[in-house]
């Protein structure tokens, strides 16, 4: 049982550094805290076991337990604005997509004071009929078109309350003009007796009304666009079409299509009652007006001008913080948890130490891929993707983590999850606990101990140094993104994670430079530099990936919405950006398989002497028949050699792997014409490739085309094949001389 939920404000810091540990308790009065540094995370019985260092460092335990709520779903709030007064009229507008009509009560607009109830709010009823509200604290009156909105179509939606008539009218207007049946549905409703009185001293809420026990409740699904508050009545013909920006009593008038790339909604009315979105909702999406003639906000933004909200967005959970730590000034550089635990259970936020800013500690960085671990996080595949079983061959035997993850989903989505109402989630954060995370963890692709995933599979790297004795900094790609080349430049070495797939354009950059002054890159994974993401440019801890086009994606990214909201860059594949991974490291992905894992042939090239140093002491020619990842060094996911994708022209081959079965599939970017044989019993492009290239001013790129190859340095105590090829290269990298230049290739 999971009873201790927690994350920190930082994921990478600095000896002397303070970090602020919020901490959620659920029936735990009391917990500790330790540091560790993580060594091994792995707890598969057939590897080397799990491995920490406990660091000799009072955090100030133990603590008294409490519950934090994690509060999901996205609307917009506007605080400066004057107080209200219904004994004068009001009109409402704005323009919706609804995405899960009828699946209860729906706020489109609200303000209402959350202790008498005074207010308004126009709302998607229990039905999905648009309806009206106008409450005092003596009386309320509601009106609804009783007519359910059809999903995924544009509406404008109207509101009017007439003091002087004491009438509420509603108006749903669809804006698609091949559906002639309920072009227009019209309600009104005459209050008998006194006017309805009151003061309203309340924020105006965009997608959600304010609730009593929580910051927000009844949440809008799908978008909303160009939402209006007039101090009178609408016309009758107004109530049909939207009303002018410089119509008479216009006291607010949001346009979405301001500011798309911040948290900040804009007023166009002259009143500047600007706003903030809570919990990111999705930017960059089209709106009513898009046809289709530009296909990047950044060209048209007036055809961007829609903000699609969702009851399950999460971005910052906003915990108070429990205690904060400050890392010693001597703190090796690492990886490390702070391990919450009471006597039955435990929680682990890890977190890397880098070393002090602008120096290294040791000649070779291991470069953490924070990236990849937040687009993974907290995913539900296991049981969510009903093609889990079947792309693994087999029934996938979920673990505590997994079935926690699946019973709360406040957790919040990551990139391979659907929101509530189908769409596609854009962004990850980190400002949230992200429990797949963790030392001991077996991901849900991981079946009986085996295929140990993301950031446990990147420790069999770290052990493996740890073995070699060999000294280590541990750096982060969120730095690399904020620092560039300046983190790297005065390292001989860089060692990668089994799996980074996801890389934003200034750690591309940053890499990409570092080869070309000379750097040493040991790339040791595969499906690497796949995803082009974006990070924003205000709030930190949060990515963004569209998958436009193709590549192995959970969901179809809509038309028009291929350009990052963030930074308006087009995502996607690296290699649909014109820059596939093979120019950096030589390989690119081509096919996936969870089954088993098979083993790699030398080939030709590795009796080239320009390699002599890698084989050195390794009989062949069969490599890496052995390993915790699916029994084999080649396999999960695998990359391969492409020169029309850039593999450099004096790339060496070294080995390949064979016998994949038919459960390893060729990816959709190069599967052009769907026909029989693309299986990996007979598709020719389905294999792993181990290259050495050169770079220029004395540089290397090693790369071994496969996630499963660390899982295979352990085996026979490192005594083995896979083990003693990465250790020849990491000395050979280490070593000053330069190699020779491209140019006599």
């Amino acid at each position: 049982m999971t009873r201790i939920l927690g994350y920190a404000d930082r994921i990478s810091a600095a000896p002397g550094d303070s970090i602020e540990v919020k901490v959620s308790c659920d029936g735990l009065d009391f917990y500790d805290a330790s540091l560790i540094r993580v060594i091994q995370g792995d707890i598969n019985p057939a590897g080397p076991g799990y491995r920490d260092e406990l660091v000799s460092l009072d955090l100030g335990g133990p603590f008294h337990g409490r519950y934090q709520p994690i509060n999901t779903g996205s609307y917009a709030v506007v605080d400066d604005v004057p107080s209200f007064d219904l004994q004068s009229s009001l009109g409402l507008q704005a323009l919706i997509w609804p995405t899960l009509p009828g699946s209860g009560s729906q706020t489109i607009l609200s303000r209402e004071n959350s202790v008498s109830g005074a207010g308004f709010r126009i709302y998607l009823d229990a039905d999905g009929a648009l309806a009206f509200s106008v409450t005092t604290k003596e009386k309320s009156a509601v009106v609804s078109t009783e007519f359910p909105l059809h999903s995924e179509r544009w509406y404008l939606v109207s509101a009017s309350y007439d003091a002087e008539e004491g009438t509420l009218t509603v108006v749903q207007r669809i804006q698609d003009p091949s559906i002639k049946s309920e072009h227009i549905c019209r309600a009104s409703r005459k209050i008998f007796g006194d006017r309805l009185v009151a003061k309203i001293d309340a924020s105006v809420i965009i997608a959600a009304r304010l609730a009593s026990d929580r910051p927000a409740r009844e949440h809008f699904n799908g978008r909303i666009e160009a939402p209006r508050i007039l101090s009178r009545s609408l016309l009758a013909d107004e109530m049909n079409n939207p009303v002018d920006r410089d119509c008479q009593g216009l006291t607010a008038a949001w346009d979405f299509s301001v500011g798309i790339s911040t948290d900040q909604i804009t007023d166009v009315s002259g009143n500047n009652l600007h706003g903030k979105l809570i919990n990111l909702p999705t930017r960059g999406v089209c709106g009513h007006a898009w046809n289709g003639d530009k296909h990047c906000w950044t060209d048209l933004p007036e055809h961007y001008g829609a903000i699609h909200f969702h009851d399950d967005d999460l971005y910052d959970c906003e915990w108070e913080t429990d205690f904060e730590i400050q890392l010693p000034d001597d703190l090796a550089s690492g990886v490390y948890a702070i391990r919450l635990h009471s006597e039955d259970d435990e929680y682990f936020i890890v977190f890397a130490v880098r070393p002090p800013r602008g120096k290294t500690t040791a000649p070779v960085a291991f470069l953490m891929p924070i990236a990849s671990y937040m687009a993974y996080a907290n995913t539900r595949m296991a049981i969510d993707i009903p093609e889990t079983e079947i792309v693994c061959g087999r029934l996938i035997q979920l673990n505590p983590i997994d079935l926690y993850m699946q019973k709360h989903p406040e957790l919040g989505l990551c990139f391979y999850d659907l929101h509530s109402d189908g769409s596609g989630v854009f962004y990850s954060s980190r400002l949230r606990p992200i429990v797949n995370m963790q030392p001991k963890h077996i991901g849900c692709l991981g079946g009986m101990g085996s295929n140990v995933w993301q950031f446990n599979a990147d420790t069999h790297i770290l052990n493996f140094l740890e073995q070699l004795g060999q000294p280590f900094d541990v750096i982060t790609d969120e730095d690399l993104e904020s620092e560039g080349i300046e983190l790297l430049e005065n390292y001989q070495a860089i060692i990668s994670g089994t799996h980074p797939e996801y890389y934003a354009i200034g750690m591309m950059d940053s890499l990409q430079s570092y080869l070309d002054k000379g750097g040493r890159l040991m790339y040791l994974g595969g499906n690497g530099y796949y995803w082009r993401i974006s990070y924003h440019p205000t709030l930190p801890g949060v990515i963004e990936c569209r998958k436009s086009e193709d590549g192995i994606r959970a969901f179809a990214t809509r038309p028009g919405e291929f350009y990052t909201s963030f930074t308006g860059e087009y995502t996607g594949l690296w290699r649909r950006n014109g820059r596939a991974p093979n120019q950096l490291v030589g390989i690119g992905m081509v096919s996936q398989g969870f089954d088993r894992s098979s083993h790699y042939v030398m080939r030709e090239s590795s009796r080239d002497p320009r390699v002599a140093f890698i084989f050195q002491g390794v009989e062949g020619p069969i490599i890496g028949d052995f390993g915790l990842s699916g029994g084999g060094a080649a396999g999960l996911e695998v990359d391969a050699t492409d020169h029309s994708l850039g593999t450099p022209p004096h790339t060496l081959v070294l080995a390949s792997s064979e016998h994949h079965t038919d459960l390893y599939l060729i990816t959709p970017e190069d599967m052009n014409d769907p026909a029989p044989g693309l299986g990996g019993t007979e598709a020719e492009i389905i294999r792993s490739e181990m290259v050495f290239f050169e770079t220029p001013n004395g540089g290397a790129v090693f790369s071994t085309g496969s996630i499963a190859w660390a899982g295979s340095l352990s085996h026979k105590d490192y005594n083995n094949d896979i083990a003693r090829i990465t250790g020849n290269v990491l000395d050979r990298f280490l070593d000053e001389t330069p190699f020779s230049p491209v140019s006599e290739f």
